[in-house]
């Protein structure tokens, strides 16, 4: 009897004409629920895949970012493999630097001084590889008969390396390089042919050259920060094609001073023969009075001699 008392209220419930109704919408509800849930998961997981954020895909995602993180924990090293077997043919003209030193880092070339703009480098006259000091990207690669062809790498706005005096080059503009990648062969360069087989290596900040030797081993951001105002050395490389003026101009009037030298020595030399011509016509007519005045002599002799006998 008791049984039949507990069974009842369900019973009960079951026998209602809206219960099976009621139990339908909750099932249809848990499942309608559980659909969304799972909808809505698959939603934020292609929303983590989606790097742009706002659908939109950029033309370089997260490579640019990264490779600037990248650089900004990278220093500055020198240009080539081994650097203490390495010569610095020539340092960096300082402002700053002694009058003896800023002597020694002139470059002289179609009788005109230039300052150094970076550091000569070379491995005593051997042919090597030269590295990008930095990573960064390729923005200039020229051919020049002058400075020896150059490479230019840019490591963040207005910072840039350049690489001169090289040959065999293994970039090309718009190649993304890594730090100690090999991108040409250290040359020769008719601008300072007493260097040899070198790279010169310059490191410029908004068209700055800065003394190489102060930042290798130091940080991007160390240069970014620094103060060039007064840094600025005048005086910059000779254009190929205003050099080769120049050289043309400076062969002439050497040609030119050459000729009237060698003018000037032979009318010199005429001169001095006709002086030598004439001293010695002199003498000649000089010796010839003296031995027509002899026979006179000796005929006044022979007269006297006669009349004291």
């Amino acid at each position: 009897m008791r049984e039949e008392e507990k069974k009842q209220p369900s019973q009960n419930f079951l026998k209602r004409r809206w219960a099976y109704p009621a139990i339908y919408l909750a099932s249809a509800a848990i499942i309608i629920t559980g659909i969304l849930w799972y909808q809505a998961g698959n939603d934020v997981n292609e929303k983590a895949k989606d790097y742009s954020y706002d659908g939109v895909p950029t033309d370089n995602e997260f490579n640019q970012p990264a490779e600037e993180v990248n650089r900004s924990l990278e220093n500055f090293v020198m240009p080539v493999s081994s650097p203490e077997d390495t010569v610095i043919e020539k340092q960096f003209y300082d402002t700053e630097a002694s009058a003896e030193e800023q002597e020694a880092a002139l470059v002289v070339y179609g009788n005109m001084y230039y300052p150094n703009q970076g550091v000569d480098i070379s491995k005593d006259g051997k042919e090597f590889d030269v590295l990008a000091a930095m990573s960064g990207t390729v923005t200039k690669v020229q051919e020049d008969s002058l400075l020896g062809n150059t490479i230019e790498i840019e490591h963040s706005k207005g910072i840039v390396t350049r690489y001169q005096s090289v040959k065999d080059f293994e970039v090309a503009v718009g190649d993304v390089v890594e730090q100690g990648q090999a991108i040409a062969k250290a040359g020769k360069s008719l601008f300072n042919e007493e260097a040899g087989v070198h790279v010169h290596f310059e490191i410029r900040k908004a068209d700055v050259a800065v003394n190489p030797m102060e930042y290798f081993n130091k940080s991007l951001a160390t240069l970014q920060e620094a103060q060039l105002e007064d840094k600025k050395v005048s005086g910059e490389q000779p254009d190929a094609a205003a050099a080769e003026e120049n050289a043309v101009e400076d062969q002439a009037s050497e040609n030119k001073a050459t000729e009237d030298k060698a003018t000037e020595d032979k009318a010199t030399e005429e001169k001095d023969a006709a002086e030598e011509n004439k001293s010695t016509e002199e003498n000649k007519s000089t010796e010839e009075k003296q031995d027509q005045a002899k026979p006179k002599q000796e005929s006044k002799d022979n007269a006297d001699v006669k009349d004291e006998e």
